[in-house]
């Protein structure tokens, strides 16, 4: 049975979703300003991860990622820029789903919007406040009494009565409570505003995802999600807003995927030390930077650096060269099944621990290495029914979806190429033909020119092949 760890309970859990064979799962998206970063990247190829592994386990899945597409951070970032918001937020989406598609990352079910949500945002305000959870301040914003919530604190294990001793002393004089956070906030000039029963305004970040994730899921679903930063105060604000608003329970199971680190420093743009996935492609194959992702427990800090992307693509590369010139069939060899059932055992026992990835693409390596050992034994019906588990077990993680030689060409990728393919396939024919005239010094000259623009020549049996070197 697949187990979770539930950051709401702090230990792994049988998962045993609220409706037979159905789960519904809500991950907190990209605030639209920016380009993403690889810790983005990271949010965006975890939660794809998971979603693929629970539908590959036979799991209707419907999978709701937000967009905050208003929020001070925007306003900031459109005036700084003298654009409207929509014309920024607009361009960014656009670029968010660009990188999401290189990565492999699969569109999810819904994807609201908040400024698309503004209706759901104020019935929920509105029922908060008839509960008595919400308050109008003189400033004219509205505002969420934590102190009124016995169970706030609950995920991040954090007291009220520390978290006031902490409080800043010049908190906002207009709040009942130094803990209470905003839920409207009346409009200021020149700043984009809805009607409201209070006003001209626009809602604060954590009321946003309470409506847009109840809207799409219900009261009460499955899985919540996010980076380890949303927990609190977001995660913690969000359970309390809908627990409150709803009467029910808000969510089941809540999975905080780690911190990207770069020289074991949190990744952020505050601190300058931030990497945006489109600066990433320009160097790596977006495959690689899938693998290099999920070779760490989504729960474990990710530590960014170019050796560890290295790493990740010579890891990749194993398998497509266990793959390449083979056509994989699982049906190709015989006596071959217990094999299979074996490594697909493995791979279900390690996903099934809280989704441990590094485990299960160890299994895969085992995988290809039994590719490599049928090889030199001449055993082709087994290479391919190895080759077909391999690339069936990887596309349960969004891996080895390509053609080996597209691959090694670096086709399906942003990274830039110098030569172009023709160009390479010139160069090589030039080759050919110099050695087949016995020049061995032109060839050899191609091949150093082909070296230094990062084109790999291997020379076999069947002809020369190559590969591209980033």
């Amino acid at each position: 049975m697949l187990e979770i760890y539930n950051s709401l309970t702090r230990r792994k859990e049988p998962f045993r979703p609220i409706e037979a064979g159905r789960v519904r799962m809500y991950v907190c998206g990209m605030t639209v300003y920016d380009y993403c970063h690889i810790g983005h990247a990271r949010v965006l190829v975890v939660f794809d991860m998971v979603v693929r592994y629970l539908r590959a386990l036979g799991y209707t899945v419907t999978y709701v990622r937000n967009i905050t597409d208003i929020d001070d951070k925007i306003i900031a970032r459109a005036r700084e820029r003298g654009e409207d918001v929509a014309s920024l937020t607009g361009r960014f989406i656009r670029a968010m789903h660009e990188d999401a598609a290189a990565l492999g990352v699969l569109p999810p079910d819904e994807e609201p919007r908040a400024t698309a949500a503004m209706a759901d945002i104020i019935a929920m305000i509105r029922r908060l406040e008839e509960k008595g959870f919400a308050y109008r301040a003189a400033n004219g914003d509205v505002y969420y009494r934590v102190g009124r919530f016995s169970a706030y604190g609950r995920l991040s294990g954090k007291r009220l009565e520390e978290l006031r001793a902490g409080a800043r002393v010049d908190v906002e004089a207009a709040k009942e409570d130094p803990l209470d956070f905003v839920l409207w906030k009346a409009a200021k000039p020149g700043e984009p505003s809805w009607d409201s029963p209070w006003g001209p305004g626009r809602p604060g970040w954590h009321i946003e995802c309470s409506a847009m994730s109840t809207r799409c899921l219900g009261d009460h679903f499955d899985i919540h999600g996010g980076g380890m930063d949303l927990m609190f105060p977001h995660h913690e604000n969000e359970i309390a807003q809908s627990e409150a608003a709803t009467g029910h329970k808000f969510v089941n199971v809540w999975m905080h995927n780690g911190f990207v680190q770069v020289d074991e420093e949190k990744m952020s743009k505050s601190l300058g030390n931030f990497f945006t996935v489109r600066e990433v492609l320009a160097r790596y194959q977006p495959e690689v930077v899938r693998y290099f992702i999920l070779a760490s427990h989504y729960r474990s800090p990710l530590n960014y650096s170019d050796a560890n992307l290295d790493q990740a693509r010579a890891a990749l590369d194993r398998f497509y060269t266990a793959l390449r010139g083979l056509e994989a069939d699982e049906a190709a060899g015989q006596g071959v099944e217990g094999d299979i059932e074996a490594c697909e055992a493995r791979f279900r026992a390690a996903m099934n621990d809280d989704f441990n990835t590094p485990e299960a693409l160890a299994v895969m390596f085992d995988l290809a290495h039994g590719i490599n050992r049928a090889r030199s034994a001449g055993q082709a019906g087994r290479a391919a029914a190895l080759a077909g588990t391999l690339k069936r077990l990887g596309g349960v993680l969004g891996l080895l979806g390509q053609d080996p030689e597209a691959y090694f060409k670096g086709g399906g990728t942003g990274v830039a190429q110098g030569l172009s393919d023709a160009e390479v396939e010139t160069l090589v024919a030039r080759r050919e033909a110099a050695r087949a005239a016995r020049n061995w010094a032109e060839a050899d000259r191609i091949r150093d020119e082909l070296a230094s623009r990062g084109i790999v020549l291997e020379d076999g049996p069947a002809g020369t092949s190559w590969r591209r070197r980033y």
